[in-house]
This record gives C-alpha cells, structure tokens and sequence, in this order.
C-alpha cells in the first residue's frame, strides 16, 4: 500500500500553487470568462460600450416611401414571406447601432409606434414614427446608410416620454394620384391618355368630393365594419381635386383629403365611387344610399396612386410646442427634402407603372360589373329587411 501513497509536492511547487490561488487563478474559469467577455464585446460592436452608457430618449422619425413592392406599411413579425417598409427600417436601426438587436426582435422593447398603417403598395411623403433609441452621433445620415434610396428618414424630432405616435395624431392628410381619364365619361369621352380634363367636369369632381365632407358612416367604404358600428362612422376636415397637370404626354391630377382617421381601403373607395358617377356608371343619389345601414357595392380603386402626404399634432402642439422644453412637431424645415423625395421616387414610380402595368385603365373595365342599384331596388319595397350588423341577431 505504500507505493499508492504519493510523494508530497516539492516546496517550490507547492508555494507557485498557493500564489496562483490568491492572485486570482481559476485555470479553465478563468479562460472561460475572457472568452465570454470578448463575445459581449462583439456583440456589442464598436462603442458597443458607450452605447450601454447612453439613456435611451423618445423620438419621432419623419419618413418618406415608395411603397411599390412591399406589403404596406406595418412588420409581421415572423413572417418573411411579406416584405414591409418596417423590416428595411428596423433592419437599419439595429445595422446603424441606435436600438439593441433584441429591440428589432421585439418592437414593443423600443415603443414603437407608427401615425398610420398603410396598405400593400402605398407610398407615404410624411410618416411619423415614434419609439426610444441611443442618440448616437450623425444619427439620421447612420439610418440613412443602412436604408435603400426610396426609403427615407427625413426628420428627427424629441418628444416627451409618453408620447405615442398614433394616439397623439389628430388627423391625417392622404393624396391620390390618378390619370384623369379616369374622368372621361364611358359614353362620349376618349378612355385613353389624350383625355384632358375639362373645367366643368373637373368641378363637378370637387362638388361630389365635398359631398363626403363631415362625419358619416362609412361602414360601406371598408370590410371590416358593421353598419351599426360606432367606431364607422368617421370625420373627414376636406376632399378637393387640384387643378390636373401633365407628365410624360400623360394628364395626371391629384385629389386631397384631410380627416381625424380612415378605415382600410376608405380612400380609395371614397375616390372609386366619385369615379363611378362622373363616368356615368352610378347616380350621384348611392353617395346618401351608401352612408346608410344597407349594403351598397362600392368600388375600390386601385392602390397606386395613394399616398400619405402628413400627419398633425395640433392638441400636442397647443401643449408642449411651446413649453421651453420641447419642440414643436411641425416639419416646414424639412419641407424641401419632402417635395424632393416626391419628385424623385413617388410620382415617377406612380407614372411608371400606371403606363407599363395599366393599373388604372384595368380597374375601369371592372365598373360595368358594379350593381349600384341594388339598394334603391332594396329601399322600393316595404318589406326589405336592413342587414344586421355582424355578430347580432334578429
């Protein structure tokens, strides 16, 4: 048994062993520990650290889109299949070092929030988003970067801790961008690009678009509501059609609406029944049918042409505007950079594709289609029972 016994340490060794022990030396943990904390540091790339320092400040982002080739406006998360205007904004937060990885992950982290969800192939002029980020240096022109050109940040404005972007928005204002043949009566009126727009029939336009101005219920204008709702019924501040303008041999004019909010699709239902009239296909009495609880067929016009043009924040304004704390959201600074951007990659994507894909010229074909008739029929006989609104019953 004695030669199972082993030999005790020489006093040198045993001394090293005891000075490596106090000073710290873990062998493997030690090792172990450096390579940890060199992978916090990759993660955390360069100033990595010095972001970890900064307090993350709430912000709101003006943006500006061409929306050709995503799926609208708002991210689904998980989704990979549907490309939106969120993936490419989020994807260059994080690249640009503004917000943590983890922050694009999960959007609720960094309080984002955006003025307006618009649709699959809607652009917008003047978006506002707002959530907390890291106030690096150069912020916007790092954002920018990590951007493709017909995506950009315009503005960066502070803004007080709670503030949410749709909640604090009072209204939005839309345009839509359409060729005016779409004007041209179906009987007697060319149906091609040599239309031009008189000024008798453009009038007529304005007087049917100021028709919608007030507070209606617009259950007919959407999919989504009942026509007992409350929440259909909805404020629009003004509709008019500008004067109409050439580009490319091709007569184009652009019609504004202003309002508190709007449904999916409403605009360009609005626009597509107002279409519908002047070329002859419905009688301007469905525009009162279809504020009613009866089911009206009104048309969709096509999503080309709509863009979110600005958004306002009076009430927020009226209160912290001028407060000596905050800034005013008011973006007439940027307003060069905004008509420039529109310039460059909306109405030139709008032109584009109208005269190569025929967006426009295709949806019109689809207006003889349309009973608008159906609830005058409804309303001649005294027995005619109004649908009930989805989830009551009789």
């Amino acid at each position: 048994m004695a030669g199972n016994v082993q030999a005790p340490a020489p006093v040198g060794a045993a001394r090293e062993q005891d000075r490596k022990a106090r000073g710290g030396w873990r062998g493997g943990a030690r090792v172990w520990e450096d390579a940890e904390q060199q992978a916090k540091q990759r993660r955390g790339g360069p100033g990595g650290e010095l972001r970890r320092k900064l307090p993350k400040r709430k912000i709101v982002l003006l943006m500006a889109y061409s929306g050709k080739g995503y799926h609208g406006m708002q991210r689904n998360v998980g989704s990979s299949q549907f490309k939106t205007i969120e993936d490419d904004l989020v994807s260059a937060l994080v690249r640009s070092g503004c917000i943590p990885e983890n922050h694009g992950e999960d959007m609720r982290k960094m309080s984002f929030q955006r003025c307006a969800r618009t649709d699959k192939g809607v652009s917008a002029a003047g978006q506002v988003v707002s959530l907390k980020v890291w106030l690096i240096d150069d912020i916007l022109e790092k954002i920018n970067s990590h951007l493709p050109p017909h995506i950009r940040i315009l503005g960066l404005k502070r803004v007080t801790g709670g503030f949410n972007s749709k909640n604090k928005c009072d209204a939005r204002t839309y345009f839509y961008m359409l060729p005016t043949f779409a004007f041209a009566h179906k009987d007697h009126d060319v149906q091609d690009e040599s239309y031009r727009l008189s000024t008798e029939t453009l009038l007529r336009v304005n007087r049917l678009l100021a028709c919608y101005k007030g507070t209606h219920n617009f259950h007919n204008f959407t999919s989504q509501k009942g026509p007992r709702e409350a929440s259909a019924r909805r404020y629009v501040l003004d509709m008019f059609c500008e004067e109409p303008f050439v580009r490319d041999g091709m007569e184009f004019a652009v019609i504004k609406v202003k309002g508190q909010s709007f449904m999916t699709h409403q605009i360009r239902k609005m626009v597509g029944l107002v279409v519908a009239i002047v070329k002859g296909y419905a009688p301007e009495s469905v525009l009162e049918r279809s504020w009613g609880e009866a089911k009206v067929d009104v048309p969709k016009a096509p999503g080309l042409g709509l863009v979110l043009e600005r958004v306002h924040f009076e009430k927020y304004n009226q209160r912290f505007g001028n407060d000596g704390l905050h800034e005013p959201l008011d973006w007439s600074r940027e307003e060069a950079g905004v008509t420039a951007f529109k310039e460059q990659h909306i109405y030139p994507t709008i032109i584009s594709t109208e005269r190569h894909e025929r967006s426009m010229a295709q949806w019109l074909s689809t207006l003889p289609v349309h009973d608008f008739n159906a609830t005058a029929h409804a309303a001649a006989c005294p027995d005619a029972k109004v649908p009930s609104p989805p989830g009551d019953s009789d």
